[in-house]
């Protein structure tokens, strides 16, 4: 299935699914080759990002700001052709929403604080000397700002 149809897709879903897709699509193209561990630091990331408020008001918009994740950098026609890893991201993300979902005190965070990550082989972001969270795999996790969970 081509990216295109999924975020397609995602906009006729209702809520929750549109987002449960959405970090889906997000952990497979991000971190398919990454351990189990480190496609759980990529959602925790953008459910991070999601309960701070300044990149959207849903996963669907976080994930598709400008240039912050794989959804809106590759090409929309890009393939998700590996079934075995949309299984395994699907998992990884319903688990990780279900987790960010337990009282702040209660989750379990793999890269606490972390808001942003990136491949330092195939990028260099201008904030990639900010503060180092962790290395998982080919990612590099930072704490490049404080996120705060928006006030209700």
């Amino acid at each position: 299935m081509k990216l295109a149809w999924i975020l397609w897709l995602s906009q006729l879903l209702p809520q929750p699914a549109a987002d449960s897709l959405c970090l889906s699509t997000t952990v497979y193209l991000e971190a398919r080759d990454q351990t189990l561990r480190g496609q759980q630091a990529v959602a925790e990331v953008a459910l991070r990002r999601l309960d701070s408020g300044l990149w959207g008001d849903s996963m669907c918009q976080v994930v598709t700001a400008r240039k912050q994740f794989a959804p809106t950098i590759l090409s929309p026609g890009t393939q998700l052709g590996n079934d075995a890893a949309w299984s395994e991201a699907m998992d990884v993300a319903f688990d990780a929403e279900r987790n960010w979902a337990l009282p702040a005190g209660e989750r379990r965070e793999i890269v606490p604080g972390a808001s942003h990550f990136a491949a330092l082989a195939i990028a260099s972001p201008n904030w990639r000397n900010a503060y180092q969270v962790a290395t998982i795999g080919d990612h590099t996790f930072y704490k490049v700002q404080n996120l705060k969970p928006r006030q209700s």
